[in-house]
């Protein structure tokens, strides 16, 4: 498989951007090699600008649930573009996605529109500052809650991929309000609330999806929210990532516990850019220009965004029943390379929630950030490498989720599968 023309792009990409890429991970530095450039997607596969085809486990970090182009969300983006990109002021579209979202969550009562899941997050905890007259937040070791100042501490995604936890340039002030908590240890968290009695929010990932998939356990929140209750804390979900590819009615729908705020993006923008942030309406209410709290954003609620969001969002909750055949697609695919690396005498840790699946290179089962360091990260970057030599595009770090569309078939699947069994006995016999 030939991708000279990626390797002259990425070189001309290099002279120009920092990395040549705008997002870190997308640098392939935690696998080796090179990235290769993108052309187009269709349906379940990605083309590259050397004319390769991917089966695509990625599909843009997680929003497109219905693969590339799909018809009915192409039509809506090409219907609002005709009427203008962007107007700065109010459309009825930011109406009817807020009305469609609240009525899948039963933990949202009044919404807000944003350009990205880190504006939503940084929103929020705004917000919970304000409502509750507090500073400090308490976050968990590993999950990934954007590129804001306070939340880059011991962050997973592209932080760890490129082992900085933290980033220079943050201000030693912005994070002294930050306290860490480990993923799925309730004690650590009584700590925390031992340390600091001004504690505005806890914030989490209820499924983890930026140290690979990790789901909080359902005892774990239930704790982590009586201790919420006790201190006059809120609880925030941050399903950017998991929201409506775990489920299409939020992790509380599944895990039995409720939050006080959610942030959500991804799925709701259809593959455009969009975030969001909501919760009961005496939260909401402390945010401008009903209450102090403020929050702005030119391009929040852009009409094309909210039309590819509402026709995502519209289809999905006309067709809820097809979340099982997602999560039977991702079960299937994981149990089936685990069994082919089994086999060549490699254990593979696995899991799926929804249309989400995440694997691990590693003896023990991954409950926390620490166990998922703990992985074979040399083996996922030659299995990576051998799947992408195959025709198969998996997220370039072991701490990203992948994610299953409903373009993906089953004949993709088996293909999937079939592929791994020659990298594993490639990689074991090399």
């Amino acid at each position: 498989m030939s991708i000279d023309n990626s390797l002259k792009a990425f070189e001309q990409a290099q002279d120009l951007i920092p990395g040549g890429v705008n997002s870190p991970v997308r640098a392939f530095s935690s696998v080796g090699g090179s990235p290769i450039f993108i052309a187009e997607g269709e349906g379940g596969y990605l083309k590259d600008i050397d004319g390769n085809k991917y089966v695509d486990f990625v599909q843009s970090w997680g929003p497109l649930i219905f693969g590339h182009r799909d018809e009915s969300i192409e039509a809506a983006v090409i219907e609002a573009v005709k009427h203008g990109l962007s107007f700065g002021a109010p459309t009825k579209a930011e109406t009817e996605l807020a009305e469609l979202v609240v009525s899948m969550f039963d933990s949202i009562d009044k919404i807000r529109f944003v350009s990205s899941g880190t504006e939503a997050v940084m929103s929020a905890i705004r917000l919970a500052r304000g409502y509750t007259g507090r500073d400090d937040i308490v976050k968990f070791t590993g999950c990934y809650h954007g590129h804001s100042d306070s939340l880059l501490v011991e962050a997973g995604s592209g932080a760890v991929t490129f082992g900085n936890p933290s980033s220079p340039g943050v201000p030693a002030d912005f994070t002294k309000h930050t306290l860490l908590a480990t993923y799925n240890d309730i004690e650590s968290v009584k700590k925390c609330f031992a340390d600091s009695k001004d504690i505005a929010c806890v914030i989490i990932e209820p499924i983890a999806g930026n140290m690979g998939l990790v789901p909080a356990d359902k005892e774990f929140l239930a704790q982590l929210r009586k201790i919420c209750d006790e201190n006059g804390t809120l609880l925030i979900f941050d399903e950017v990532m998991s929201g409506f590819r775990a489920t299409i009615n939020g992790a509380e729908s599944i895990t039995g516990t409720k939050p006080d705020i959610v942030t959500l993006g991804k799925v709701i923008g259809g593959g455009m850019p969009v975030g969001a942030f909501g919760a009961r309406k005496e939260i909401m209410a402390q945010l401008s220009p009903e209450g102090p709290v403020y929050q702005a954003g030119t391009l929040s609620g852009n009409p094309v965004a909210m039309a590819a969001g509402l026709a995502a969002l519209s289809k999905l909750k006309k067709n809820a029943s097809v979340m099982s055949v997602l999560n039977a697609r991702a079960t299937r695919l994981v149990e089936g390379m685990q069994k082919e690396a089994e086999a060549c005498g490699i254990t593979m840790q696995i899991d799926t929630r929804g249309s989400m699946f995440g694997f691990f290179f590693n003896e023990k089962p991954v409950k926390n950030f620490a166990d998922a360091c703990n992985s074979d990260a040399a083996l996922f970057a030659k299995f990576h490498s051998g799947m992408l030599n195959e025709g198969f595009y998996f997220a370039c770090s072991l701490y990203e989720t992948g994610f299953i569309s409903t373009a993906t078939t089953d004949e993709m699947i088996e293909d999937t599968i079939k592929a791994s069994a020659r990298v594993f006995k490639a990689i074991t016999n090399a």
